[in-house]
């Protein structure tokens, strides 16, 4: 049996996600299930879940409205999109609002909770792992950088990337590598937001003596002088 991870159901299609509610508990995982944004949010709310699996179109609040209120405050739950939306627009939009994942209807709930069972396992228990590079601390599962007595939040997805680079400092990392550990693939449009993650990235660490440096089309390496 998994540790009893929440899991935040927010999808008005009722009959589906009752099937797809089942089959995740089934594998120990507990799914509390709203029928649309409002009502998610309210169980966002009292019920702090890990992980959100979120439908776009829904009436009273739609997915990304919800997704914005939540990232407002919380930079750390997991939010998986889940939606026949699929123009490269859509997604572009839902990665801006830091989802973690984006995943097209209809899918295999078995490759769902491939990519559930996939994230949860990154989370380390021990929320005390620490990173230090040049005059800086990292805090992966905090999401947060130290420099000079400052400190500065991250999103979910920027430290996953910041780990994978903390990981091979003064080594090249792979752009499909990390591609594939932090978004599941090296589609066009995650590729953008690669770059658009690593430009906050960038802006993120204030430290002089450290820098993230491009390989053109290759990959990146974190240098600390």
């Amino acid at each position: 049996m998994k540790k009893k991870v929440k899991i935040l159901l927010v999808d008005d299609d009722v009959k589906n996600s009752m099937l797809l509610k089942r089959f995740i508990e089934a594998e120990g995982y507990e799914v509390v299930y709203a029928n649309n944004g409002r009502v998610g949010l309210e169980l966002y709310a009292s019920e702090r879940p890990d992980l959100i699996l979120l439908d776009i179109n829904m009436p009273e609040m739609d997915g990304f409205e919800m997704a914005r209120e939540i990232r407002a405050n919380d930079r750390r739950v997991i939010i998986f999109f889940l939606t026949d939306r699929t123009e490269k627009a859509d997604r572009l939009h839902g990665f801006s609002l830091k989802g973690n994942d984006y995943i097209p209807k209809p899918f295999y709930p078995e490759e769902l909770l491939a990519k559930i069972d996939e994230r949860l396992d990154r989370i380390v228990l021990d929320e005390e792992v620490e990173y230090h590079f040049g005059s800086t601390y990292f805090y992966p599962n905090l999401s947060l950088l130290t420099f000079n007595g400052e400190t500065h939040s991250l999103s979910v997805r920027q430290s996953e990337i910041l780990r994978l680079l903390a990981d091979n400092i003064g080594k090249m990392v792979e752009r499909d590598l990390i591609l594939e550990r932090v978004w599941g693939n090296a589609s066009y449009a995650n590729s953008l937001a690669l770059n658009v993650q690593i430009s906050y990235l960038r802006r993120s660490l204030a430290d002089p003596s450290l820098s993230i440096v491009s390989i053109k089309k290759r990959g990146y390496i974190l240098m600390a002088e």
